[in-house]
């Protein structure tokens, strides 16, 4: 069984990937690969964004988060809870196919959770 390291690696070196980062719900970071920004004060953002999206989507009765998407000027950042304890945060480039990675997080969440 792969490793959350390893895990991390894939998805990092997945073509557009800027950073894939492994953190708990509390922001501290569990594992995390970056080029350009400091995995740890990205981690440590993280959760309020995820308790506005749940609040967002318990008011609209949407039901329990699973994946948060913000588009930005300069690029996509994706959140995907694993488990009731752990994150993974995804900053994409702009011009890189995110539907892919999208579809791929979401087909294997069940065995990405396992690792954690």
């Amino acid at each position: 069984m792969p490793t959350i390291r390893e895990l991390v690696n894939a998805i990092a070196q997945r073509e557009g990937v800027e950073a894939a980062i492994v953190l708990g719900h509390d922001g501290l970071l569990i594992d995390g690969r970056t080029t350009g920004s400091d995995a740890e004060p990205l981690a440590a953002l993280t959760p309020g964004i995820v308790a506005a999206a749940r609040d967002f989507g318990s008011s609209a009765m949407r039901g329990d988060l699973v994946s948060v998407i913000l588009e930005y000027e300069r690029g996509i950042v994706l959140l995907t809870t694993l488990t009731a304890d752990a994150l993974l945060l995804v900053l994409v480039h702009p011009g890189a196919n995110v539907g892919a990675l999208i579809y791929e997080l979401r087909s294997h969440r069940g065995h990405i959770a396992s690792i954690v």
